[in-house]
């Protein structure tokens, strides 16, 4: 096998890498439905990554489960939605695929389930505002979520 060939084959293998990890964001981008969630700041913009917020959605249970469903870190459980008051919410994670309805997917790190929709990036000028509309209690995420539970951030507006 040639230098360039060898080149080649780890060009392509690492492209294949990538789309792997960014094909449930591109899925639920792309196929996913609307759904709005209620979000408040988890945390507050970061001075050293620029405008970036990590949020929390007080409508979903993104509280791990009795640790005994969970053998360890990286487990995948589920959050079923439904709507309620023009918003979608969750009553707690199961460890089995819902048959139907919307869900999201999530993966199970340490204390917290992380669904993909918990970071938020803007630009600088931008974040002022943001942090009031976030702070005011009246900021909804736009989440689209596509019919394997992936989900994608869209966006965070007024309610």
């Amino acid at each position: 096998m040639t230098a360039w060939m060898k080149v080649a084959a780890v060009l392509v293998v690492q492209l294949g890498l990538v789309a792997v990890g960014v094909a449930p964001q591109v899925s639920a981008r792309t196929t996913g439905e609307e759904y709005l969630l209620r979000v408040q700041p988890y945390d507050p913009i970061d001075p050293f990554r620029g405008a970036y917020v990590d949020l929390s959605y007080p409508d979903l249970a993104l509280n791990v489960p009795d640790e005994g469903d969970l053998e360890a870190d990286g487990t995948t459980v589920y959050l079923v939605l439904r709507e309620k008051d023009g918003v979608w919410v969750s009553d707690g994670a199961v460890t089995e695929r819902p048959d139907d309805g919307p869900y999201l997917t999530c993966d199970h790190h340490s204390w917290r389930l992380r669904c993909g929709i918990e970071s938020y990036f803007l630009p600088q000028d931008q974040a002022a505002s943001f942090d009031e509309l976030v702070g005011s209690g009246q900021a909804v995420a736009v989440v689209r979520i596509d019919g394997r539970g992936h989900a994608a951030l869209v966006d965070v507006r007024s309610r």
